[in-house]
């Protein structure tokens, strides 16, 4: 079966430019100087399967970059969007897991000083929030979020009885100055 030709390609004096700063500059991510690379190859007019011996590169993935190039131009040299995993919660519930965690747990019914993250879990899926939910997600929703007021201590209204703060503290050593 034969080989389909390669894609010419010409480039532009910035292109050229361009490319040559991606391909040889320090600070250039590792993947864009490779791509950057297989394209100033394929300027010289070199064959892929030369390109591919010169760079270490499988011929399919400088069939890949060249092609990309000839037709994108420098755009297509960039990743594209990767589908990934759905989410499996939406950002509201996210904020309404972070929102819960801002009221004290007395506030709820729950006989708790403080959130931990799997009582938040817990919480959440007994009112519906979401039908399943772990504490690592949990923590990790919060540890996101900027403010932190379930982390702050707790203040109370009326300190309890039996500190007066109007009065120094008494000394109970039997030592007088």
């Amino acid at each position: 079966m034969p080989v389909a030709a390669a894609c010419p390609i010409a480039l532009t004096a910035s292109q050229r430019r361009r490319l040559k700063k991606t391909a040889y500059g320090h600070k250039t991510p590792h993947q864009a100087g490779i791509r950057a690379n297989v394209v100033l190859h394929a300027a010289q007019g070199r064959s892929n399967a030369c390109i591919a011996r010169a760079t270490g590169l499988h011929l399919d993935t400088v069939r890949t970059w060249r092609g990309r190039f000839a037709e994108e131009g420098l755009p297509g040299l960039a990743d594209r969007k990767r589908s990934g995993r759905p989410p499996a919660f939406t950002p509201l519930q996210a904020a309404q897991v972070t929102a819960l965690a801002c009221r004290l747990p007395a506030e709820t019914g729950t006989p708790l000083s403080r959130w931990s993250a799997p009582e938040l879990a817990r919480e959440a899926i007994a009112r519906g929030i979401a039908m399943f939910m772990s504490a690592s997600t949990v923590r990790r929703w919060l540890a996101q979020d900027a403010p932190k007021p379930w982390q702050q201590p707790i203040t109370r209204k009326n300190p309890p009885p039996d500190r007066q703060h109007d009065q120094p503290p008494r000394r109970t050593s039997g030592a007088d100055h």
